[in-house]
Formats: C-alpha cells, structure tokens, sequence
C-alpha cells in the first residue's frame, strides 16, 4: 500500500507537467510575465469570456428550385436615431471594428455592391485618409513651405450605414426568410472650397464572411442591461436596429430619392416595406 501511494505522489506531479507542456507550443516559454493583463485590475466583478467563446451557426443550405420568390431591397441606418446609438458608441463604433478587420485583412473590403471588386490595404487607406497640402513660411527665410499631411478620418463622420439585402420565400419550409449581403459605410463628402458633394461610400463588406467576427465583437446593450453580453451579429440578425428603405431592385436602378422627395420618399419606403409583409400574408388562406 505505501510503495502504491509512494508510486501516485510521483506519477501526479509528472502527469501535471506532461499536460501543461502538451498545451504549450515548443516555441513559447512560459514566465511569470507570460500574461500581459497579469496583474492588472478588472474593470468588472467576473471576467467576460461568454463573448469570445460563442460559436456561429452557419445559414441553413438553400436550393435554387426552393426559392419561390426574392426580392432585393437596400436600408439606410441612420446612426442618430435612438435606436441605433449603439452604432456610435464612443468606446468602440461600429465603423472602427469593419476599418481594423479590413485593414488586418481580417475581411475583404470592396468598392463595389455587387462584391466584384476587393481593394487592398493601400485602396482603403487613401479611401479613409485623405491627404491635403498645406503651405507653411519657413521662419527663418521666410519662404513658403509646402507640406503633404494625411488627416485621419474621425469615427464620428460616419453617420449613416449602407445595408443590402435579400427577402425570400422558400418552398422547403415554406418560410419567409430575409438575409443581409453587405453593410458599407457612408459619409458626407466635400470638395476643398467646403461645399457639399453628395455621400461617399467607403467600402462594402459581404456580411455572410463577416458574421463570425461580427459575433465576437461585443456591442453596446441598449436594453440597460451590462449583464447580458450582445454582439454585432446579434444585433444584425435579430434586427435590432431602425432604418429604412431607399431603394428596390427596379428595371432603372434608381433609389427612391431619384424620383420622390421629402414625405414622399418615406411614404415610398413605407409602402416597400408593407408590401414585403403583405407577399407573406398573401401565401396562406384560412
């Protein structure tokens, strides 16, 4: 009996050892600094693990014979409105987390809507980073100086966000279903007198290759309520945000606004938005 237990005390510490190098790559060395965050306060009562560790389902396969009716339809996220302040919020935007994913090549950024065209690191830098040349005087000739400097774009001029997407009705389970493609943001640009030119559009992302990211990107809970952690592909999948529709796959492809406007418009995009609910109510008799 003792030569079993004298045989346990020393295989235990052994094994222990064996498992904690089993989990260790060969090429990193363990130390009491091995953890940057060792040592530092928690800024919460429980550290917040839920997040990352949340896995993404993937979309259910879909069969082209399945697919009695589709309809694309464009939104425009308005990120002032109450509903969606969460998109701005000072902490982390909304804008930051697609700009630092695209330029780590994380996602793929495209100019395009239709996901034809990818941009590289460089495209999207001159996209977000606009260079200007300013004149300066040398103090001590007194002569002009011209400078190139790149001012970096402000989170906070993205007001508005781009969301393409598809209505359905599929015939296997016979159910209405709708899916985003792409979300892009937007803002308003000026020519260099100041006078307002329009929006522009930064870049596209296919939301289908964003959502597992999306889903470990925490969001800010507008439902007062710090405990129950929310993410980006929450947000976006249960539609918890506002907007409305500024364009429908139309023979001319033009949006609303290029042939109605003010109240109009909006009684446009209300009238789209009530006849994708009215299809689905239309399939049943009782």
């Amino acid at each position: 009996m003792k030569i079993l237990l004298k045989l346990a005390l020393i295989t235990l510490p052994a094994l222990a050892v064996t498992a904690v190098s089993a989990q260790t790559p060969d090429n990193i060395m363990l130390t009491e600094a091995a953890d940057p965050n060792k040592g530092k306060p928690l800024d919460d009562i429980v550290e917040r693990v839920l997040t990352f560790e949340k896995q993404t389902l993937d979309y259910e396969k879909l069969r082209e014979a399945d697919i009695l009716w589709q309809r694309k339809v464009w939104r425009l996220i308005d990120v002032r409105e109450k509903m969606n302040l969460a998109f701005s919020y000072p902490e982390r935007p909304f804008v930051t987390v697609l700009l630092e994913a695209a330029e780590n090549l994380e996602l793929t950024a495209y100019a395009d809507e239709k996901f034809e065209m990818p941009m590289s690191k460089d495209d999207i830098d001159s996209k977000i980073n606009k260079k200007e040349t300013v004149t300066t005087i040398d103090p001590e000739t007194g002569e002009e100086i011209f400078k190139e400097v790149v001012q970096e774009m402000n989170p906070d001029d993205i007001k508005q966000f781009r969301v393409k997407e598809i209505w359905f009705f599929e015939e296997e389970s016979s159910t209405f279903q709708k899916r985003i493609l792409g979300i892009a943001p937007i803002r308003d640009a000026f020519n260099d007198m100041g006078d307002y030119m329009g929006q522009e559009v930064l870049f596209w992302v296919y939301y289908p290759e964003a959502r597992k990211l999306l889903s470990r990107e925490q969001a800010f809970n507008m439902f007062n309520n710090d405990t129950s952690p929310m993410t980006w592909e929450d947000i976006f999948e249960m539609r918890f945000f506002s907007s409305y529709i500024y364009k429908e796959s139309n023979v001319y492809d033009r949006k609303i606004e290029d042939y109605l406007q003010g109240l109009d418009l909006l009684l446009e995009s209300g009238k789209i938005k009530d006849a994708l609910f009215s299809y689905e109510h239309e399939l049943w008799s009782y």
